[in-house]
């Protein structure tokens, strides 16, 4: 029987990771006199691109907070029904298929992919019900469990797998193929997966308002296009960050989620590998959404050493 690995929230050392930045360089009134015609429209734009900014972060950090129903944690989110999400992703899948060639037309590849997606689940049903068990008041479920749904695309070309919000988990043939065992497979299907549980999607939604506030208020106070697209290009990069957080916590429920279904989570390792092969060179870390797979491989084995500190138990799917 598989040791069972109790839930313990919030994850360390992910979700309440911050940022520091350099100190903010304020401009500099100065001159003589009443102050010149400049200088007002300087403190004009000062002005409005502070109280934009306020308003961004008021609106943001003034959200209410929803409970995730898997976790327990309270979270701001743009959506705070599971029925939104799962509304949402559904009304996106057909684009996002169509976007990759469709669903696959390879049955028994296809079979696979959701049968490995519902064991991931039913491995998860069992972690949230012995939780319960030793937490009698958590009340800890699924709210997607019957929303979730598997898909093998059939593009031959972009290596991919993704998810929307709600459950909606996708990863193409060209990823598929490379895969050595089913253990890579659940491997992927498990970050996905951690993705929808964390609410990722909607959180980042919730977000982005934040962020498109804060990229106007610089746009205003440099009072030019290139300022306004500085603001933008500020804005990415903190959303980038986030997205990476994201990553290293849907690698960490891999690893847990991979073990409940009975499967070896150094399969992960292999991942990583295949991803490292098929992204070449690819973008400097801090400039793309997804750490690079050779500094996750660390972060997998952290979680790895973290979950199974005397060693992963034998008799598991590579």
């Amino acid at each position: 029987m598989a040791r069972t690995i109790p839930l313990r929230f919030p994850f360390p050392q992910q979700q309440r990771r911050t940022s520091s930045y350099g100190q903010e360089r304020r401009p500099m009134f100065g001159g003589s006199g009443g102050g010149g015609g400049a200088g007002s429209a300087i403190k004009i734009r000062l002005l409005i691109a502070l109280a934009i900014a306020a308003f961004a972060f008021i609106s943001y950090y003034t959200k209410p907070g929803d409970k995730n129903e898997v976790t327990g944690e309270t979270e701001r989110v743009a959506m705070t029904e599971e029925a939104e999400e799962i509304q949402l992703g559904v009304q996106a899948a057909p684009e996002m298929v169509g976007m990759h060639g469709g669903p696959s037309r390879k049955v028994a590849a296809q079979q696979q992919v959701q049968q490995v997606g519902w064991r991931i689940l039913e491995g998860l049903d069992r972690q949230l019900a012995e939780y319960n068990k030793e937490h009698p008041d958590a009340n800890r479920h699924n709210p997607y469990e019957k929303a979730f749904q598997f898909t093998l695309l059939a593009d031959p070309r972009t290596v991919n797998a993704f998810a929307l919000p709600g459950g909606q988990v996708f990863i193409t043939e060209a990823l598929y193929r490379d895969l050595e065992t089913e253990g890579q497979l659940a491997g992927v299907l498990a970050h996905e997966i951690g993705h929808v549980l964390s609410r990722h999607g909607n959180k980042q939604m919730a977000r982005q308002g934040m962020f498109q506030g804060l990229a106007g208020a610089i746009g205003v106070l440099a009072g030019s296009q290139q300022g306004a697209q500085m603001g933008q290009m500020i804005s990415s990069a903190i959303g980038m960050k986030y997205g990476r957080e994201a990553e290293i916590e849907a690698d960490d429920w891999a690893v847990r989620l991979t073990y409940q279904a009975g499967y070896d989570p150094r399969a992960m390792e292999g991942v990583m590998r295949i991803l490292e092969q098929a992204g070449g060179s690819g973008p400097p870390e801090f400039l793309s959404t997804h750490p690079k797979p050779a500094n996750r491989v660390a972060y997998i084995e952290a979680a790895i050493k973290k979950y199974f500190p005397d060693g992963i138990p034998d008799g598991l799917r590579p």
